[in-house]
């Protein structure tokens, strides 16, 4: 394939990597992304005078009507894999709620020239789904766990649902996904004191884990940098704790840095969007549940694609048009800075 069949922005950057968002609801309240839940509000209240936004926040979820179809977006995905799109990943919300979710990911596994597969869920309803899953041709999955401990999980995500986590990983490592990847957001004074036992658990179930720097996508606004573990601080902590071995990378566009226990047993990555931006080498587009595409995960800016493939517009018109929308992706993001601008709707809308 030439360069000019590529998706290209104007840093130079071919993209190759497609998050697809499949459902903005959600059957959690995470803190840093729906912090709905009383405890979510005394944790911030704890450490603002004033909360941005007076209690209760109520996420207002998009009309069902709005949403892509399956034939809209395993139209959108054939189209973004024939421009150079070689990786995607299913996200929400929580993609498990979306009713025949194995239906979408055996479309999407046909698509030649599709090289990964892949999915993040929160995991508390994966083992009812699990080997539908699996024989529908998903390869790889990612489940989020910020908390061992079964108080302190369900302050962060409003739910009662440890033991289903942990139960739908072991199932995704008895069932041959690989990697099983575990996502941990990282903040001060809420589970900052478990890096360590998270790491342990990676340790003894040869995971993937990966601590997530805090980032400003929560729904309330209330995000605070000093709330921030900065990645550098949480592998000093690892270093002084385990003998980890660097992990050359093997994709310049990778957004972790990587470290593997003796014996290959585990592996410990750390992604610091805050502390170290990785913009330069961002290989990834995202689209959103209501069809709109976004060119960066903090993008102010939507582009609308529903309209087109609910139109009369042909995939060659709408190739062109994504070619367009590409060029413009942002050269980096302004987190930290006096003139950032948060996106105007949280993780759970614009998708993971």
């Amino acid at each position: 394939m030439t360069d000019a069949g590529l998706l290209i922005d104007s840093q130079g950057r071919v993209l190759r990597d497609l998050r697809v968002s499949i459902t903005d609801r959600c059957n959690f309240r995470c803190l840093y992304c729906l912090p709905e839940t009383e405890a979510a509000h005394n944790f911030y209240r704890g450490h603002w005078a004033h909360l941005p936004n007076p209690a209760p926040i109520v996420q207002q979820w998009v009309p069902r009507a709005h949403i892509l179809s399956f034939e809209e977006i395993e139209r959108f995905i054939r189209l973004a894999v024939s421009l150079g799109i070689q990786k995607v990943r299913l996200t929400g919300g929580e993609p498990l709620l979306r009713h025949d979710v194995e239906n979408l990911v055996s479309r999407i596994a046909r698509i030649p020239g599709l090289t990964d597969l892949a999915m993040t869920s929160n995991g508390f309803l994966f083992p009812q789904k699990a080997r539908a899953l699996r024989a529908a041709g998903l390869r790889r999955v990612s489940f989020s766990l910020d908390s061992l401990a079964r108080d302190n999980f369900r302050k962060i995500t409003g739910r009662d649902g440890l033991d289903e986590v942990l139960a739908s990983i072991n199932l995704a490592q008895e069932l041959g996904l690989h990697p099983v990847k575990v996502n941990a957001v990282v903040i001060r004074g809420l589970n900052d004191h478990e890096i360590e036992a998270l790491a342990d658990f990676a340790h003894e179930r040869s995971l993937c884990l990966r601590f997530i720097e805090f980032m400003p996508l929560d729904s309330a606004r209330a995000w605070l940098k000093e709330l921030v573990v900065p990645g550098r601080e949480v592998l000093a902590r690892l270093q002084a704790r385990f003998d980890l071995q660097p992990v050359p990378a093997d994709n310049p566009s990778s957004t972790a840095k990587r470290w593997a226990f003796p014996g290959g047993r585990g592996e410990l990555g750390i992604i610091a969007p805050v502390s170290e931006p990785f913009c330069g080498h961002c290989n990834r587009i995202r689209l959103t549940a209501d069809g709109k595409i976004r060119t960066c995960l903090f993008s102010v800016t939507e582009h609308d694609l529903r309209s087109r493939l609910r139109g009369t517009a042909a995939d060659e018109e709408i190739a062109g048009w994504l070619k367009s929308v590409v060029w413009q992706k942002e050269a980096r993001h302004h987190i930290g800075e006096p003139d950032f601008v948060p996106p105007p709707r949280s993780m759970s809308c614009i998708g993971g």
